[in-house]
């Protein structure tokens, strides 16, 4: 009734005097409250139609109307306090002259209401800030600030964007603005990298707004700049709206302000913090552009500790502004100072920023400091590391270097293939990361920009050699946990058949050192395994084995060393990898005969030892070997019967061999050495005394509990008979009365009676 009245009486301000006290004593005592919401409501309705109709002389009244606020703001009832945000900003607008005096006593009550549950209450809390502040007392921009930062974390959309124009209202029109500059440009800022586009939309047009007005009051600073504006630089980033001039030379007369109190949000306790903090970090590059020169050591060590963020949108952020220094810093600079702190510390957190502006760089600015920069990267106190995250940052470098420099990058192809190379061999495929699938596409680009043939092993034919001759610096000090171990390994696993000849003469003079018996165990161990598996790997039956002409030193060096008996279980480890070197070494057809006899009295002492060996594999192999090696012996004449001889004791005595696997090879070894013995030349009336403990110790072995052994003991003596059938058949009806199982005794009885008729 009251505010219908208002509205039609032609001096409305004749009713002040009677209605403003009232208000104040039903709002604004400190001790008493009107109990209904509703009333208060009305009231605060009324207070504010008093307001606007008044206009000016509204002033004599503004200590009461502040009372009244100060107590509405903070009602319970949020359309009270909607409705007394209302009337804030109408009262500042409308007295701002007399405003100015009493604006600090509500944002205390503002303040308190800013976090209030509901979204359109906070709007209106905000609205009235930027009110209150616009028309009042500018210095409590220092209060309020920190709470509006707070709101642009604000879940809802519409009070974020209440923010962002309150602040762009501010930086446009606020009287004591240029005061403010550096607290209020980071908030604005802050939208521009909002999830939401029309927030991004506005606060880009209010950034634009404000870059023009700043022009517009600073004429006479920027008049060269305007009048011969410079051209854009070279290197942009793509898809990237340039800011125009007064919002460069805004943010580039702030910067020293604003970076310090970003550098420790990018360390706060609270994870949306320190996003935003790295979000915000872009936008501000950008409009620095190269005076980010003077800040890099500060913006550097801001990112190298973020990059250490467990939180993986902070790091993305942060390395997307990496890349624009890239962009906006000479190579000089960056890499002075990146490679120092490489020096001091080796960490991934540097590399991957290093990688992000390298891919912000262009060609001809990097093409002058790859060397250094390579160097430094390819050198063993970063590359010699088994870290996954340092593994796959050095790959990322190679990979941006190589993008980035195109053919250039051939200049230091020696320092990427070692860096590549490197995290091959040192990555584990446990850690669970794809740093060797990186590293091999790298290698795949490096090949083409090189101008070879996709996935061959040209690109090692290139540099292998040379890479090895570094390994090679302190090869006599490796032991089994030495990266250079592995590496080397790498490399002659992935050269390939045709580059392998090449690096014969470093990998026997590698092997020769490591594998001596004076080295740690494990050491050996690890290159006997891959002499071995090389051996096996360029395995072919057409193609001469690169290793073929220097078999006979790796044997004499390497094998019969090794083949030597030593206590332990590392020991017979080892003995068991030399056998299978030298296996390797007679499969894949690289003992010719003539080296086999320079060798022969050297390795057939060590067989026989290795054949009464703990290991059941080591004896099985021997078996094998000494197969292998009969036959070549049985081409070779005239036949040496007193080496022949020497070697029967020792099978027969694997004939009794707990492991039946080992007495079947041994028949098997027996069949090979009758053919060496060669039945045509042998002289029976010589060597019967051999022949006689050959018969009698294979014969024994015709009463075997395993049926398949007497078969195989039946198949020797009818190769063994041929020798001298009459003394076999002596021998045998010398001890058939004492077998069990009499027929194999009869059959070969049988049988060399027949063939001595004939």
């Amino acid at each position: 009734m009251v505010t219908e009245l208002i509205s039609r009486v032609p001096e409305p301000c004749e009713c002040l005097p009677y209605l403003i006290p009232i208000l104040v004593q039903r709002l604004g005592q400190p001790d008493y409250v009107e109990p209904s919401e509703e009333i208060r409501l009305l009231l605060v309705k009324l207070a504010r139609q008093l307001v606007e109709i008044s206009g000016k002389s509204i002033g004599v009244y503004l200590d009461d109307f502040v009372k009244i606020l100060q107590r509405t703001i903070v009602d319970s009832y949020p359309e009270v306090k909607k409705e007394s945000c209302s009337l804030a900003s109408c009262l500042s607008k409308i007295i701002p002259e007399k405003f100015h005096m009493q604006s600090e006593s509500l944002i205390n009550p503002l303040l308190r209401s800013l976090t209030h549950q509901h979204s359109k209450v906070r709007i209106c809390v905000v609205e009235a800030i930027g009110d209150v502040i616009q028309n009042g007392n500018n210095k409590s921009v220092d209060d309020v600030r920190g709470h509006l930062a707070q709101r642009l974390f604000d879940q809802s959309q519409a009070v974020r964007m209440a923010v962002i124009k309150v602040t762009g209202e501010w930086l446009l029109n606020l009287m004591d603005r240029y005061s403010f500059h550096h607290k209020l440009i980071p908030l604005l800022l802050t939208g521009l990298t909002d999830e939401q586009p029309q927030i991004t939309q506005v606060a880009t047009g209010f950034w634009h707004d404000i870059g023009l007005k700043y022009e517009q009051e600073n004429e006479k600073d920027f008049k060269d700049q305007m009048d011969f504006p410079a051209s854009p630089p070279e290197n942009y980033p793509p898809n990237t709206t340039r800011p125009n001039l007064g919002c460069r030379m805004l943010v580039a007369r702030h910067i020293s302000k604003i970076l310090p109190c970003l550098m420790n949000d990018l360390t706060d306790w609270v994870v949306a913090t320190r996003i935003q903090a790295a979000k915000l970090l872009y936008p501000l590059l950008i409009n620095t552009e190269e005076k980010i020169v003077q800040h890099l050591p500060l913006i550097l060590n801001g990112m190298y500790s973020s990059c250490k963020d467990s939180e993986k949108e902070v790091v993305q952020n942060i390395l997307k502004s990496a890349e624009l220094i890239g962009y906006f810093v000479e190579a000089e600079v960056w890499t002075a100072l990146i490679l120092e702190e490489l020096s001091k510390s080796q960490c991934p957190s540097v590399l991957m920023v290093l990688a992000a502006i390298i891919k912000g760089c262009k060609q001809n600015q990097l093409k002058d400091h790859l060397l250094v920069v390579c160097d430094k990267l390819a050198s063993p106190d970063l590359c010699y590391t088994t870290k996954a995250r340092m593994l796959a940052e050095l790959v990322k470098c190679s990979k941006n270097i190589i993008l980035v420099s195109k053919e250039d990058c051939v200049s230091v192809g020696f320092q990427l293939f070692s860096i590549l190379v490197t995290a091959l061999a040192l990555s584990f495929p446990e850690n669970n990361s794809d740093v060797e699938s990186q590293a091999r596409s790298c290698l795949c680009d490096l090949t083409l920009m090189h101008h070879m043939t996709p996935g061959s092993c040209q690109i090692y034919a290139q540099y292998s050699h040379r890479l090895v001759n570094k390994l090679k610096e302190n090869y006599t000090d490796w032991t089994s946990t030495s990266f250079e171990v592995r590496i080397f390994e790498t490399i002659f696993f992935n050269v390939g058949v045709d580059v392998l000849p090449e690096l014969v003469d470093d990998l026997i003079e590698v092997m020769c050192c490591c594998l001596n018996p004076d080295k740690e165990d494990q050491l050996q161990m690890r290159m006997m395994a891959m002499l071995v598996a090389l051996l096996s790997q360029h395995m072919s039956k057409t193609a001469v084995h690169p290793l073929r002409h220097n078999s006979l030193l790796l044997l004499k060096k390497i094998v019969i060393p090794n083949l030597v008996w030593r206590a332990g279980r590392i020991a017979k480890s080892i003995r068991f990898s030399a056998i299978s070197t030298a296996w390797s070494l007679f499969q894949c057809g690289c003992i010719s005969d003539e080296d086999l006899m320079k060798i022969i009295d050297e390795l057939l002492p060590q067989l026989m030892t290795t054949l009464q060996d703990d290991n059941k594999n080591t004896r099985l192999l021997t078996c094998r070997l000494l197969i292998r090696l009969l036959e070549k012996l049985s081409c070779i004449e005239p036949p040496n019967y007193d080496m022949l001889h020497s070697i029967y004791p020792h099978l027969l005595t694997r004939l009794d061999d707990n492991e039946d696997d080992i007495r079947l090879m041994v028949t098997n070894v027996f069949l090979a050495y009758f053919d060496a013995l060669n039945p045509r030349k042998y002289d029976v009336g010589l060597f019967r005394a051999h022949l006689e403990a050959l018969y009698k110790g294979l014969v024994i072995h015709l009463d075997d509990q395993e049926v398949k052994i007497q078969k195989a003991v039946f198949d020797v003596l009818m190769k063994a008979g041929l020798l001298d059938k009459g003394l076999l058949i002596t021998e045998l009806e010398r001890i058939m009365h004492k077998h069990r199982r009499q027929n194999y005794c009869k059959l070969l009885i049988e049988k060399f009676t027949h063939k001595s008729r004939k």
